[in-house]
């Protein structure tokens, strides 16, 4: 009965948006719920995500999170553990700790976390993170040091800290980014080198990296994630040198990585930022485009930069994946596809509604435009239909375009990072609209 109701109030403001598009295009503020909407969102979180990993993803034994269960939310047993996902499950229970539904419970969870990653994942003899260690964090199975993780670790020690107020996490990540800048922040050509030996060493030509590409390589995706790092480095610490960083990866991810003639983002490029081309690489994600977006506004928010001037960008970008890579039919995003075609790969994957539905519904804080609102209320929509678990908790990680669910709840890419950020930064921008 209970999702039975919450379904039908979703169908119900959707039909409702779509009865005020066909009055007026301008939606106003009055027009819309805000309050029931959010208060679907905060069911979705303390309903579905925050029971699926507290108290089940706290490694009792070997410290960390355990994070290797099935698409039935099964744990299979102890597994390595990965920087990527240790991080942003430290993350998750340290922006929980802090927002208004978080308990003394999220906070002991975020540090637990945070002395796994201190004691365990820390290279003592070089710093930075590995990027891999067992399930006891007694051995680093993958020990090389690659800026996509590493962004993580800074993220999740900033987050922490904020949430705490540890000092010596603050210490840490303080030590940590000068690490960073002294040893890959590229002078000559802007943004960071990626690619390193644990010892911080180049890695050489033929090497493949953890993240599968030529060490040579700068990625879109990993200076993404580095502007939200320092967002939130910058917003813990007040380092003039992380300001003068951030306005870097703000014109990086504004200009650098856009693709002028196509109107979206690509991922490779070579060290001095020239795009690599081939049909390999001639693809959009639509999730990452938008992502982009919304990251963007929070660092210039982060800094104090005006966010205008950049509308015309963001709208061109959120266009651009509204065009070809939305369902129009039922709502939600498809994963990627070739410049200027509809999407080839069409499964919805749980990490890409996430970073959608933040984006669009800062998209229609910042304009007031309500094909961005429509947007967020129809994947919203979507969601709660099709990409949650509402029986074992948590969301399938991917939904074929038949309508099939794949993937583990949780591993070395999945954790409580996406949903369960895109809940929290909803609900605080419905509470401004609901204002």
């Amino acid at each position: 009965m209970k999702k039975l109701k919450i379904y039908t109030l979703v169908i119900f403001l959707f039909l409702y948006v779509a009865l005020c598009f066909a009055e007026d295009t301008n939606l106003s503020l009055e027009q819309i719920d805000f309050t029931e909407i959010k208060s679907n969102m905060e069911r979705i979180l303390s309903e579905n995500i925050i029971p699926f990993w507290y108290p089940e993803a706290i490694d009792t034994e070997d410290g960390g999170y355990r994070l290797n269960h099935d698409i039935e939310g099964k744990w299979i047993g102890p597994s390595d553990k990965f920087l990527v996902t240790q991080a942003r499950t430290l993350w998750f229970f340290s922006a929980l700790a802090r927002s208004k539904y978080g308990k003394l419970e999220h906070l002991q969870a975020a540090e637990h976390g945070y002395k796994f990653l201190r004691d365990k994942m820390w290279d003592k003899e070089y710093g930075g993170f590995y990027w891999a260690v067992n399930s006891t964090g007694s051995e680093a199975v993958i020990p090389f040091k690659h800026l996509y993780g590493q962004s993580f670790g800074l993220y999740a020690l900033s987050e922490y800290f904020i949430a705490s107020g540890d000092q010596d996490a603050k210490r840490l990540a303080r030590r940590f980014f000068n690490i960073l800048e002294f040893l890959s922040h590229d002078k000559l050509y802007g943004g960071y080198r990626e690619s390193f030996t644990r010892e911080w060493s180049p890695m050489e030509e033929n090497d493949k990296n953890p993240m599968g590409s030529a060490p040579d390589i700068k990625l879109m995706n990993t200076h993404l994630h580095l502007m939200e790092a320092i967002t939130t480095y910058y917003q813990a610490t007040k380092d003039p040198v992380a300001r003068e960083r951030l306005i870097e990866l703000i014109n990086i991810q504004s200009n650098s990585v856009v693709r002028k003639t196509i109107g979206a983002c690509t991922d490779k490029y070579k060290r001095d930022w020239t795009p690599i081309s081939s049909p390999e690489f001639n693809r959009v994600s639509y999730g990452h485009d938008i992502e982009n977006i919304w990251l963007l506004i929070e660092a210039c928010n982060g800094i104090g930069i005006n966010n205008y001037p950049l509308v015309d960008l963001y709208r061109t970008l959120f266009d651009y994946s509204l065009k070809y890579g939305y369902d129009q039919e039922k709502g939600g995003f498809y994963d990627s596809g070739s410049f200027n075609e509809k999407a080839k790969r069409r499964e919805k994957v749980w990490w890409v509604q996430s970073e959608c539905i933040v984006g669009a519904l800062n998209m229609y804080y910042l304009t007031g435009d309500a094909i961005y609102l429509d947007c967020f209320i129809r994947t919203l929509d979507w969601i709660m239909k099709y990409q949650i678990d509402w029986t074992n908790g948590e969301w399938f990680a991917s939904i074929s375009e038949s309508g099939e669910s794949s993937g583990a709840k949780s591993g070395a890419w999945k954790s409580a990072y996406h949903n369960g950020r895109a809940m929290i930064k909803c609900i605080e921008l419905l509470d401004s609209l609901t204002k």
